[in-house]
């Protein structure tokens, strides 16, 4: 992981609109809706309220009011991973999915409208890995960040991150900035000087049975209290908590498997 400074005011507040290439949401999808939501209302402090339901039913995260994060159901004859997807701003989803499908990437959902939220892909990179296009109507994204309970920072596990960065780079118009060392594979992307997401180049270290994929960074305010809590309420503890230059972070995984990473600045 790298620094990831925070495009919010004093407040907290997101910018009204997020800038394209910009992670602007983070979606879950599970097998048992209800109980996903008991976990992370538990964990982080969430309310839910209904969203979209164009791919079944969904509802949005709320912390404090202000829309974090989604969750929805998928369908029971679906055996996909359960996993935390990212969504990266676009001016134009289709376009962004025919840049994805042009540069190697596939796309498996959409371009779809969500209701009058906006328009919205699933697509996968080169390597594999899952992630979403949002093109913003009425629902702009994550609107609180820079406290507990809510999205920090992504990170792409990967093979190795030169190809795969480059994919992201023509996709999204992101800046490069790779870690000089001949033992860390590492790319920090960056849209406008400012860094948006993290590429991790694993090599055979790669766990082989998730394959290459996005993890999710959550804000708290003590991860040992957090992984206390999250153990409690059924979770896993994959990684446990260990200091780094930017906080103190641990892995995790919630009832279902969905992996993320817990941060403690």
């Amino acid at each position: 992981m790298t620094d990831a400074r925070e495009s919010t005011g004093p407040t907290g507040e997101a910018p009204a609109r997020h800038t394209p290439g910009t992670p602007c949401w983070v979606s879950l999808m599970v097998h048992g809706l209800a109980a996903t939501e008991e976990f992370y209302g538990a964990l982080f402090g969430w309310e839910f309220r209904p969203g979209p339901q164009q791919l079944g039913p969904y509802v949005r995260a709320l912390l404090d009011g202000r829309e974090v994060a989604g969750l929805g159901r998928l369908p029971p004859d679906r055996q996909l991973p359960i996993a935390w997807t990212p969504y990266f701003a676009s001016r134009n989803a289709d376009l962004t999915a025919g840049m994805v499908r042009s540069r190697g990437g596939t796309i498996g959902v959409g371009p779809l409208d969500a209701s009058d939220a906006g328009r919205l892909a699933i697509g996968s990179d080169p390597a594999g890995a899952v992630f979403g296009v949002w093109q913003a109507a009425a629902h702009l994204g994550t609107a609180v960040s820079g406290v507990p309970g809510t999205p920090v920072w992504n990170e792409l596990l990967t093979f190795e991150s030169a190809s795969v960065a480059k994919f992201y780079q023509t996709v999204f118009g992101y800046e490069e900035e790779p870690v000089v060392s001949a033992d860390f594979d590492y790319v920090t992307l960056l849209r406008d000087g400012e860094p948006v997401a993290g590429i991790h180049g694993l090599g055979q270290a790669l766990p082989r049975d998730r394959g290459p994929h996005w993890v999710t960074y959550f804000q708290v305010a003590d991860v040992d209290d957090t992984l206390d809590h999250l153990v409690h309420l059924g979770g896993h503890v994959l990684k446990p908590a260990h200091d780094t230059a930017h906080g103190r972070v641990a892995t995790v995984a919630d009832p279902e498997g969905a992996r993320f990473a817990v941060l403690q600045r």
